[in-house]
Order: C-alpha cells, then sequence, then structure tokens
C-alpha cells in the first residue's frame, strides 16, 4: 500500500503574457522546477524550495510563487509538519535533515526585551557629535593593574596581560565551515571581516590557501573531527576555538554529506573525496572540565601561548556551570550558542527540539561568573538567532562581551534561508560545492554587502548606545538595567535579572 503523494509545499506559477521564454527560470533553478516543451515553460511545484532564484533573475516579472496552496485539514496537534515528518520517515526510515535555525514558532525573548532611553536630568548622547567607544577586546582581563615607577620616574605595567583580539566592532562573524559553504562565500566574509576590522571563524573544515591573506583576521576551530588541523592551521589564526557544542543540535557532532565533498574540500579537510565528514559527538579526549583544561593549554602551548583560545559549547540546562568550569580551565572565551544557531545540516528532531535561548544562558552565565568572582577571567560571546542591531545591544545589556553572527551574514550575501543547505544545491552559491553554482557569488560583492550589514548595525549599536547615555561598549556590558521585559513571566524575568516595564 503507497501513502501517495502528499500536498506540495509551494506553486509556482508562470504568467504567460509576460514570459519571453528567455530560459534564465531553467538555468537559475538547480532543483528542476522548470523544463521548456516547446514554446512553453513547464513547472514542477513540487521541486521548489522557495529559495526565489527565479523570481529574482526573471527580467518580466513573470513568476510568482504561493506557499501552501493545498494544505491538511487543520488540527492543533497533528500538523502538517508532524504528519510530514511522519510520511517521510514511514518512507525511508532515516533521519530527517533540517538546515538553518530552529523553525518552531516560539516566542523571541529579544523582542520582548525593551531597550530603555534617558531623558532631561540625565541626557542622552548624540553619537553624530561625541565620540562612542565600540572597540572591544576579547579575552582575559586583569581584575587589576600593578603599576611600578622607574628610577627615570617612568611608569611601566607590571602586571602580564593575557593575548586578546582587538575588534572594531563586538559584531564578530560565526564559524562556518568550507564545505558547509563555498570558497567564494567564506572569501566574502573574510574580505568584509578585514574591511570592518572585526573576526570571522573558519568553522570546523580547515583553512583553505586562498583564505591566507586574511588570516589574520580569522579565527581557526578545533572540533571533535580534528578536520584540517594541524600547526599550519593552529599559527595561522588570531585566535583558537575548542567547539565543544553548538546550539542547533546540542549533545550530538557535525555532519556534512559525501555529496558537497569534492577534491578542494578534501584536501582542506584532509579526508577522502566523497566521503561523509563526521564529527563525534564528543571529543574522544575530553570527558571533564580538566581534560578540556588539557587541550586548551596545550593548544596554547603548541602556539607559544600568543593566541587567545575559546571554548564553544550550546545553550544547555547547566550551562552556566559548564561555562564557570571552563573560566578556570585557562580559556580566554567562552562562545554560547543559543538554540536558534544556524547549520548546514542537523537532524531535525535537533534543529527544532533540543537547546535554550541564548537571551537566558547568556544572562545565567555572566550572573554565575560574577556570583564566583570570575568574571573577568573570560570573555564572552552570544551567538544564535542574532538578527539585528537591537539584538546586539541587548544581548550586550544582558552579559555578552560580543556577539557572533552567522545566517544574518548569508542573508546579506542573498540566503533566502529556505534550509536546503545540506542538499549542496544552493541557487545562490552560497551552500554548494558545485562550480556553476558557486561562480554565482562574486566574494568581492558579497564582502561588500556584508560588511555594509556590520557597518549599519555598527552605527545602530552607537546611536542605541547615546540615547541610553552611554558613550562605551564596556559600560553597556551587563548593565540589564538598560533593559525593561514586557509580556515576560516572573520566572524569565528572574533568570534574565531585568525589571519589567514600568519598574
Amino acid at each position: 500500500m503507497s501513502i501517495g503523494a502528499i500536498p506540495s509545499r509551494y506553486r509556482i506559477r508562470i504568467d504567460r503574457d509576460q514570459c519571453m521564454l528567455c530560459e534564465r527560470c531553467i538555468e537559475s533553478c538547480p532543483y528542476g522546477v522548470f523544463r521548456k516543451n516547446g514554446e512553453t515553460i513547464h513547472v514542477d511545484s513540487r521541486k521548489c524550495t522557495a529559495c526565489h532564484r527565479c523570481i529574482a533573475m526573471c527580467p518580466r516579472d513573470a513568476i510568482s510563487l504561493l506557499e501552501h496552496p493545498i494544505d491538511y485539514r487543520s488540527h492543533p496537534i497533528w500538523t502538517r509538519e508532524v504528519r510530514e515528518s511522519i510520511y517521510n520517515q514511514a518512507r525511508t526510515g532515516k533521519i530527517i535533515l533540517a538546515g538553518m535555525g530552529n523553525a518552531q514558532p516560539l516566542p523571541a525573548i529579544f523582542d520582548r526585551l525593551l531597550l530603555d532611553a534617558c531623558q532631561v536630568t540625565n541626557p542622552s548622547i548624540d553619537p553624530l557629535r561625541e565620540p562612542m567607544e565600540l572597540r572591544t577586546y576579547i579575552g582575559k582581563k586583569p581584575s587589576r593593574l600593578e603599576i611600578r615607577r622607574t628610577p627615570e620616574g617612568d611608569l611601566d605595567l607590571v602586571t602580564e596581560l593575557a593575548p586578546n583580539l582587538e575588534a572594531e566592532t563586538p559584531i564578530l562573524i560565526a564559524h562556518m565551515s568550507y564545505g558547509a559553504i563555498s570558497l567564494n562565500a567564506q572569501k566574502s566574509l573574510a574580505m568584509a571581516a578585514t574591511e570592518v576590522k572585526t573576526f570571522m571563524g573558519t568553522g570546523e573544515g580547515g583553512l583553505h590557501p586562498a583564505l591566507y591573506p586574511y588570516q589574520d583576521r580569522m579565527i581557526v576551530q578545533v572540533a571533535s573531527g580534528r578536520f584540517g588541523v594541524d600547526i599550519n592551521y593552529l599559527e595561522r589564526g588570531a585566535a583558537i576555538e575548542i567547539k565543544i557544542g553548538q546550539g542547533a543540535k546540542p549533545g550530538i557532532g557535525g555532519h556534512l554529506p559525501g555529496e558537497k565533498v569534492d577534491a578542494d574540500v578534501s584536501a582542506t579537510r584532509m579526508i577522502p573525496v566523497g566521503s561523509d565528514a563526521i564529527s563525534p559527538a564528543p571529543h574522544h579526549d575530553i570527558y571533564s572540565i580538566e581534560d578540556l583544561k588539557q587541550l586548551v593549554r596545550g593548544l596554547k602551548e603548541a602556539t607559544e601561548w600568543k593566541k587567545p583560545v575559546f571554548v564553544k559549547i550550546a545553550a544547555v540546562h547547566n550551562v552556566a556551570a559548564i561555562a564557570a568550569g571552563i573560566a578556570r580551565s585557562s580559556a580566554d572565551a567562552v562562545v554560547v550558542d543559543g538554540f536558534r544557531g544556524g547549520t548546514g545540516a542537523a537532524p531535525r528532531v535537533f534543529r527544532d527540539q533540543v537547546g535554550l535561548p541564548i537571551e537566558a544562558a547568556i544572562a545565567a552565565v555572566d550572573q554565575k561568573l560574577r556570583d564566583q568572582g570570575i568574571r573577568n577571567e573570560v570573555s564572552l560571546i552570544a551567538s544564535g538567532g542574532i538578527r539585528e542591531s537591537a539584538d546586539v545591544a541587548k544581548a550586550i545589556a544582558l552579559g555578552a562581551d560580543a556577539i557572533y553572527i552567522g545566517t544574518a551574514s548569508l542573508v546579506a550575501m542573498g540566503c533566502r534561508v529556505c534550509g536546503n543547505c545540506y542538499r549542496g544545491l544552493c541557487p545562490w552559491g552560497i551552500a554548494t560545492q558545485r562550480e556553476d553554482l558557486t561562480a554565482r557569488l562574486d566574494p568581492r560583492e558579497g564582502s561588500v554587502l556584508v560588511s555594509n550589514l556590520i557597518h549599519a548595525w555598527t552605527l545602530e549599536l552607537s546611536e542605541l548606545m547615546g540615547a541610553a547615555g552611554i558613550n562605551s561598549i564596556e559600560s553597556l556590558r551587563g548593565n540589564r538595567d538598560r533593559l525593561r521585559g514586557y509580556m515576560l513571566d516572573e520566572g524569565i524575568l528572574k533568570v534574565l535579572d531585568v525589571k519589567p516595564v514600568g519598574a
């Protein structure tokens, strides 16, 4: 017995009066939605992923898209998504993969936090006329400075300072590996990071030689699969990040489908062509904070203690305690990735059902470190679902030193968040390794788009700070008094340590 066809998710229509049979839709779509038959363009809507490439490329605006043209009988529990998951798993007996971030209709805490502003007695600051300090240092900070006066009357700093990354903005570009995204996409991000004087992550896919010119702006990653990791890789990065977990799939490892492992990806990752690049769930040499400390110190020893070492963890229920352990492991920064973090490929059940919001996680970590008197021991970087400059301001006010943007930087380059990254057919040349598709993304054009985004967000961040009477990013960090909760329950407000509106 066959389950039969399920209703198509999208319906593509072509206005025959407008269509001039230029065939750009056929050339643009790697999923095979369009084909020409005689003097007509035929459409197979079931193959559509709503990537919008055909719509963007059509010179006559002849193509339209309708979502859910035919739907199931509505039901509050047995939703369309639930039923289709059952149908697909009944057919295949396999795990359902998905890309991008959590797709559940859960409220974003950021949207229910409002930023405060100054009036009259505590006037706001005009960032167009007064200096605003957004330069951010990521790494360990001393609790106090010891200064000695020399016999000549000069002052010497006695306190030994740990290596820090110096960024002109608290906005960093998240780790997205070569393989998950194209080399042209990585070049775009690297060039943008260099332009705005921030940093970007390599992801766990090694460092392609084409990125060597930008290595001073790269944070290299060491994940459980150790893909591409050798001393050359470690020495090229400005910093090193150990990936323990990520927000899109806490508790499991990484997965790059073999279809995306071409010869170039193979050489960079040091794995066979066409093989699935699967990172184990745990690092097989880390089963305690003590084991993690050994790896942190080992990486520092290998790079002569010249580079800061970060540790990235997913937001889970005991994230604050884990972060406190990391702070005592000699690590210089903790990266906390919330459940809305993006990914190229994850089991859908993990992407949508596992993990915690970054807002609650970063507030809990910041408070735990303050309570234990070790907040200066590490910087905090918030990641996972940062969508606009207001989210940046709110994350920093909750306790982050800096934030990572991943999906937002891809959207800046044209990504439509269609969630099919794992198929390797990205029509925008971003999450693919097919040469004809990667050629669609010009790295120089992509870098301008990403650098414009970061520049615009940084300007908006300075405006928000000025409205709050703050002229330094350090004064915003952990300043929860600049936030008020709206339509948030008492429990969440307590975790965030934020007062409700009107208080």
